[in-house]
């Protein structure tokens, strides 16, 4: 009797098990059903849907439908949704079921906005209803236009309903699927296109300027940079589906060619302007002929997607961009290393974007599809930050280059030793003063005046010191004239003035005199002690209305017949009045008076302006 009463016992014993059992598989069927309650605002489908991989990828939904409850359908690997095959087509199913408390619609999308193609299917009256967006298709075709496909699903309140999802993809790759409400969609693209926007004007705001500065200062390397900032940000713009959504949603023709091909331009673009940038036809002669060839290539590997079928082109886009990017930083970080201040700035604004770059490729291209999920917007915060940097880098070789440009102009506007203007320079301004004295009457004097010991002082003290002696001249020179006074070096050793306005003679006398007193004065500390020795001729076309060329005939002729020892160091060309009447005007008989006694002869000095023992 023991082993009857054992056997019932331990039969209800499993009876109560079975009994507890019962209702945990009730549960597990249950959460196959995903409720959608309105403040959960978003979710993660993954979880809940079940994949099964056609290899064919043309099996319709009517042949699709009752495999969902059978063992072809399994929970993704991983709890990730992905395809791991370059052909066929991936199924998704899913359970849907509203709050009937619920006032939100819901969403369901895929935010990857180089996906293919995804089709949507939901019951309506029976029949299955399908609604497809993605890469292949013109976004003026998509159930909701935006930068990614994203569909509404009918889901009436309390009602468990079911949606398949097919995506199809001509590589390898992480697909998320979301199902959001309307309301949080909405929200998060309005924020998605804030910040999408601000980066994108300020873009455009950048490369306009650059192309009038580039305009204005007639600097080519502001045009590059303004067609290679083009090129990167309408690209990235197409990858993040900015451009398919605002810029050509109606346009189909290149489906999903466009966005490589903007890839492979850009790219190329990158890598020319960082050649031209870093000079590295001067500098890297190899390295340059070497980056114009692949830089150019990318213009005929742009051309690829549109004449060839995907599974061609996609490696090969991907294998061109993968060499582009990285030479781009590999170059600059070598003129770096060897030394050029402007390399460190293009490897900074390089790299950040090579790495997103070639992070979102490998992975969208399925070259690495374990490869963590990396947002499209690194790539944009990438581009925020390598545009100024390379702005940056563009202003400094600017710079530099105009600061050349500069002193080569330099050259032949001033003299390389005194820094003043040079003779043809001189001549320009002599000819516009006097046809301003023709036409308005506004009279001006001009002077020559010769170092006459600079000849001597080199003889005896050297180079150095003939030179130290013309800096010691115009600095003297610039102390008496104003800054409307032209001055100029119109000799080896001979200075020629325009005084603007002057009139009269006792102007020039004064300015003249005041310049040989300071010329005859030691400087303190000096040695040797040299002091300068200066002859002055003047005219004034008040006095003489002579053409530019024979006012500079007619003081050079006054000065070649002054004497090294001569006590009249200034001299006037005479007045066209005394040479009529063959008489010395009171006033020029004044000025040559003052001209001749301006100068006492210092004790223990000599003619030649080099001192002596007294």
């Amino acid at each position: 009797m023991r082993w009857p009463a054992a056997g019932r016992f331990a039969a209800g014993l499993a009876l109560m098990l079975a009994c507890f059992a019962a209702p945990s598989r009730a549960q597990v069927l249950a959460t196959e059903v995903l409720q959608l309650r309105d403040n959960a605002a978003s979710l993660d489908a993954s979880r809940w849907a079940r994949v099964w991989v056609d290899p064919r990828g043309d099996t319709p939904i009517e042949q699709v439908a009752p495999m969902a409850a059978t063992a072809a359908f399994q929970p993704p690997p991983g709890g990730v949704i992905a395809q791991s095959r370059d052909d066929g087509a991936l199924w998704l199913h899913l359970r849907l079921r509203r709050d009937p408390q619920g006032r939100q619609e819901w969403l369901l999308a895929v935010p990857i906005t180089v996906v293919d193609l995804v089709t949507v299917y939901q019951r309506e009256a029976g029949a299955w209803r399908s609604e497809s967006a993605g890469d292949t298709l013109a976004v003026s075709g998509w159930p909701e236009r935006g930068r990614d496909p994203v569909f509404r699903l009918d889901l009436p309140g309390g009602e468990t309903r079911e949606v398949f999802v097919r995506i199809r993809h001509a590589t390898a790759g992480k697909f998320p699927v979301d199902l959001t409400t309307s309301a949080h969609h909405g929200e998060q693209v309005q924020l998605d296109y804030l910040w999408l926007g601000a980066t994108f004007g300020a873009m455009l705001l950048l490369i306009l300027g650059c192309l009038a500065k580039g305009w204005v200062y007639r600097d080519p390397e502001f045009g590059w940079y303004a067609m290679y900032a083009g090129l990167t940000t309408l690209a990235v713009a197409s990858y993040t589906g900015v451009a398919p959504h605002l810029l050509w949603p109606g346009f189909g023709l290149l489906l999903d060619s466009i966005t490589p091909m903007l890839a492979c331009a850009a790219a190329g673009a990158a890598l020319l302007f960082v050649r031209n940038m870093l000079g590295l036809r001067r500098r890297l002669p190899i390295q340059a002929r070497l980056t114009f060839a692949v830089g150019a290539a990318g213009l005929l590997v742009a051309l690829v997607p549109a004449l060839a079928p995907k599974h061609v082109y996609v490696p090969l886009v991907g294998a061109y961009i993968t060499l582009s990017t990285v030479m781009s930083v590999l170059v600059s970080g070598f003129a770096w290393w060897r030394g050029d201040p402007v390399a460190k700035w293009v490897f900074a604004a390089q790299f950040p974007m090579v790495a997103s770059v070639l992070a979102n490729m490998f992975r969208t291209l399925g070259w690495a599809a374990d490869m963590p999920y990396v947002s499209q917007f690194f790539i944009v915060a990438a581009l925020a930050v390598e545009v100024p940097l390379l702005l940056v880098a563009l202003f400094m070789r600017s710079r530099d280059r105009h600061g050349a440009e500069v002193r080569e102009q330099a050259l032949s506007t001033q003299d390389a030793l005194t820094g003043l203007l040079a003779q043809h320079l001189f001549r320009d301004r002599l000819r516009q003063v006097v046809v301003r004295y023709r036409r308005d009457g506004e009279s001006s004097a001009i002077m020559y005046i010769d170092l006459v010991n600079h000849g001597r002082i080199r003889e005896l003290f050297g180079s150095a010191i003939a030179e130290q002696s013309l800096l010691r001249s115009v600095i003297k020179l610039r102390r008496l004239l104003r800054d409307v006074d032209t001055v100029a070096r119109v000799g080896e050793a001979r200075f020629g003035v325009v005084l603007e306005g002057a009139s009269a003679r006792s102007s020039v006398t004064e300015r003249a005199a005041r310049l040989i007193a300071a010329g005859l004065m030691p400087l303190p500390g000096l040695k040797p002690d040299v002091t300068l020795q200066f002859h002055i001729a003047a005219v004034l076309l008040v006095e003489r209305d002579l053409a530019a060329e024979e006012v500079e005939t007619a003081l050079d002729a006054q000065l070649a017949r002054m004497s090294p020892r001569t006590h009249r160091p200034i001299r006037f060309i005479q007045p066209e009045q005394a040479l009529s009447n063959g008489e010395t005007p009171p006033e020029t008989a004044r000025d040559s008076l003052l001209a001749d006694n301006v100068l006492p002869a210092r004790e223990g000095s000599r003619p030649d302006g080099l001192a002596t023992a007294p």
